[in-house]
C-alpha cells in the first residue's frame, strides 16, 4: 500500500495533502536507513521493512498533530526503534536472541561474510540499550545528542551504553577492551 493509499483506509482526522509531500520526502530519504537499523534489530529484512512502514503510517497519521514538524525524523527513527522492540516481544524471545540475517541483497550478502555475521551475533546479545546506542551512534552516524533525543536519555547514558557496548563487544569478539 502505496502513502498515498492511506487515506482510503484511514480515520476521519487523516492528514493533510501537505502531510503526504512531507512524508513522502522524508520516506525517500531515509527510509533505506531506517530499514538497516530495524534489520540489525530484527534480524530479517521482511520484518524490518514492515517495521519502518508502520512507523512511516504512524506519522502521517499523527502529522497534523506533531508539534514541530521538523523533529519527524527523530521521531521516526524512535518509532522504528519502539516497533522492534514490540516485534521481539511478541516473537516471545529477548532481544538477546540469536538469528542469522538472510542473504537476500547486495548488502546481506555482505554482512553474511564471516565477520559481518560474528560482529551482528554479538551485537543482538548485547542488552538492548547498548544496542540500540551502539547501531545510532555507529552505523547511523549519530551524534551524541541525536542518539538521546531518539532514546529519551541523557547525553551521559548515551556516553556510558556505548562505553559498556563496545567493551562487551570486544570481548565477545576477542579483542582486547
Amino acid at each position: 500500500m502505496s502513502l498515498l493509499n492511506f487515506r482510503e483506509h484511514d480515520s476521519p482526522d487523516i492528514a493533510e495533502p501537505s502531510a503526504e509531500r512531507a512524508v513522502t520526502q522524508l520516506y525517500e530519504a531515509h527510509a533505506l536507513d531506517l530499514v538497516r537499523l530495524a534489520l540489525v534489530m530484527v534480524g530479517d529484512r521482511q520484518t524490518a521493512e514492515d517495521v519502518v512502514q508502520d512507523s512511516f503510517l504512524g506519522l502521517y497519521r499523527r502529522w497534523g498533530r506533531l508539534k514541530d514538524p521538523g523533529k519527524a525524523l527523530t521521531y521516526l527513527r524512535s518509532s522504528v526503534l519502539n516497533n522492534c522492540r514490540s516485534v521481539l516481544r511478541r516473537r516471545g524471545r529477548s532481544l538477546l536472541g540469536t538469528r542469522d540475517v538472510p542473504a537476500a541483497s547486495a548488502e546481506s550478502r555482505v554482512l553474511d561474510l564471516e565477520q559481518g555475521k560474528e560482529i551482528l551475533e554479538a551485537l543482538r546479545r548485547l542488552p538492548h540499550r547498548q544496542r540500540e546506542t551502539l547501531v545510532l551512534r555507529f552505523v547511523l552516524d549519530m551524534s551524541e545528542e541525536e542518539t538521546a533525543r531518539i532514546l529519551r536519555v541523557s547525553r551521559g547514558t548515551v556516553r556510558s551504553n556505548t562505553s559498556r557496548g563496545r567493551t562487551a563487544l570486544e570481548r565477545m569478539l576477542g579483542e582486547n577492551p
